[in-house]
């Protein structure tokens, strides 16, 4: 008797979200339509003063950050370290967010180019959006027989075409460890696809990061969804969740794909997070919102959900901040 998959297998083929999960509350020709006047931007906005660091701040940062510590290279990508290892999140380090010269074009350049990132133990890569698996990145990067990549479901070919020798393609709960660090791929409310003919074909993701001195969780990108609450009941306490924060309107289209500031802070309360840090926001321009509104309301969030604005994490665009000195 064939086992009966999970909700997240969608029947027809492809994957969909948890139950109970935001739907999409606009025509799929109006979609198309917001996405395609969105890849067409070009404008850049007036960068507040101290919101990217230079050079010699980026080095010193991670120098001094040592192990454990994160640093934030621009949107959702960061090196962590924690229990003497080095963890890469979805490393976005190119000019555009999509095919070639198409797409959305960032206002910061990323922290480090894809040739200087860190040799990593590990490479998380939450789905395929182009804001998130960027192709030049991951052909760029030297150590591709050394780094572990993990991948949600359908992604794993992408690596292998690109030289990388070890990927693994993990579905949700799945856990994969070694030498004190353990991986687990956790759900997530967001969607994927590359292109019109491969929404939803692979699947997406959160990621719980866990050694013997931190417990981190990574959210790539998501909405709001009850399905949190599950992740905290089986995976809780985490030291720090790693939330995106921004790209958030219109929220007939985004409610169903991206957290807003307030929505973060719920997700971190529900996966019983002690600190939560903003990401995925003031790097490139993917909606229509004041692209630093995000960090001015996730921090008033935290006070008016009771989660203190101590706890709400800020940083710089190349910023490290120790763990050690947190705990």
């Amino acid at each position: 008797m064939t086992a009966k998959k999970p909700y997240h297998h969608n029947p027809r083929g492809g994957f969909r979200n948890p139950e109970g999960s935001p739907n999409l509350q606009m025509r799929k020709r109006g979609l198309m339509r917001f996405i395609y006047r969105q890849m067409k931007k070009k404008q850049v906005p007036e960068l507040p003063v101290g919101h990217a660091l230079d050079r010699s701040g980026v080095e010193a940062g991670i120098t001094a950050g040592g192990n454990p510590s994160v640093t934030w290279l621009g949107h959702a990508a960061f090196i962590i370290r924690t229990g003497g290892k080095v963890i890469l999140t979805d490393p976005y380090l190119s000019e555009n967010a999509g095919p070639g010269r198409v797409g959305p074009k960032r206002y910061v350049p990323a922290a480090l180019k894809a040739e200087e990132l860190p040799k990593a133990d590990v490479m998380l890569v939450s789905h395929n959006h182009y804001d998130h698996l960027d192709a030049r990145t991951v052909r760029a990067y030297p150590y591709k027989e050394h780094t572990q990549v993990i991948v949600p479901l359908g992604n794993a070919a992408f690596f292998r075409k690109r030289g990388y020798t070890k990927v693994i393609e993990a579905d949700w709960w799945d856990s994969w460890s070694e030498d004190g660090l353990t991986i687990t791929t956790l759900p997530a409310v967001h969607s994927s696809g590359r292109g019109v003919h491969d929404q939803k074909k692979t699947l997406w993701a959160s990621f719980g990061i866990k050694t013997a001195a931190e417990n981190i969780w990574f959210s790539g990108d998501t909405a709001y969804g009850d399905i949190f609450h599950e992740v905290g009941e089986k995976q809780a306490p985490f030291d720090l969740a790693i939330v995106g924060i921004g790209a958030y309107e219109p929220r007939e289209i985004m409610k169903m794909v991206h957290a807003t500031p307030e929505d973060a802070i719920r997700i971190a309360r529900a996966i019983g997070a002690r600190r939560a840090l903003g990401m995925h926001w003031g790097t490139v321009l993917l909606t229509p919102e004041d692209p630093f509104e995000a960090p001015i309301r996730f921090r008033q969030a935290a006070i008016d959900q009771d989660y203190g604005a101590d706890n709400a994490w800020i940083l710089k665009i190349g910023e490290t901040r120790s763990l050690k000195e947190a705990a």
